[in-house]
């Protein structure tokens, strides 16, 4: 359960490493973590119950063009545990992403019921397990995506087991795999791309990602000084 109380024991955790400039942050939860996770995985969450209602058509074509497709729609389902996470930047703010919107989703009702709740556990669990192994220090974009693929990878396994045991080799092979790309792709540029836009509209400025964004704004607006020479 994440604690509310700063710490001045500093690690640096941004998602570009050891910059000069960078301030250094703790690992432990604030009160403005909490309250910024909740409100973004409450939002996915949303998101979710809006996907449950229009994902099948899509999920239909998809099968009849190779059975096992249809995962590539499972992507939508792993935005919040990988969103959380790279906004928090905090052990647990995956995990605790995906099961609040999993929460949300289970509330407003679906026909997977208490299951949703299992799913959104197994799935946060994904996109943690990659953000602890960089040690919750870096967020490029391969590192996101990575996250949301293993959450992908995640998805896959587990809907094999609940719903589609027994099923041939190959379906399960396509669908494992179609569910990976679609956690890297949706889920992670997805999620890469939304924080972006959310930090440039400063709502982020108390994190790291907004902190980075308008050092990398500042930087590409100075001037070289091979530029402000003129002609030698």
């Amino acid at each position: 359960m994440p604690g509310s109380e700063p710490t001045t024991t500093s690690a640096r955790v941004d998602g570009h490493g050891d910059r000069g400039g960078r301030r250094p942050r703790s690992l432990r939860w604030r009160v403005v973590d909490i309250v910024v996770a909740s409100v973004l995985a409450v939002a996915a969450g949303l998101v979710f119950t809006l996907w449950d209602l229009g994902y099948a058509p899509i999920s239909a074509g998809l099968q009849l063009v190779l059975p096992g497709m249809q995962s590539l729609v499972g992507g939508v389902w792993l935005l919040a545990g990988v969103l959380v996470g790279i906004v928090v930047r905090k052990p647990g703010a995956a995990l605790y992403g995906e099961l609040v919107a999993a929460t949300v989703e289970a509330l407003m009702g679906n026909v997977w019921g208490p299951m949703t709740l299992e799913s959104g556990l197994v799935q946060g669990l994904g996109a943690e397990l990659v953000l602890a192994i960089f040690l919750y220090r870096s967020y490029r974009l391969p590192v996101v995506m990575l996250a949301g693929a293993v959450a992908g990878l995640a998805l896959g396994f587990n809907d094999l087991v609940f719903y589609y045991a027994g099923y041939a080799p190959a379906f399960s092979i396509t669908y494992v795999v179609c569910a990976v790309l679609s956690g890297a792709v949706v889920a992670g540029i997805g999620s890469w791309l939304l924080v972006r836009a959310l930090a440039r509209t400063g709502v982020l400025s108390g994190f790291a990602v907004g902190r980075e964004l308008r050092a990398d704004r500042g930087s590409s607006r100075r001037p070289s000084a091979r530029s402000s020479r003129g002609r030698a």
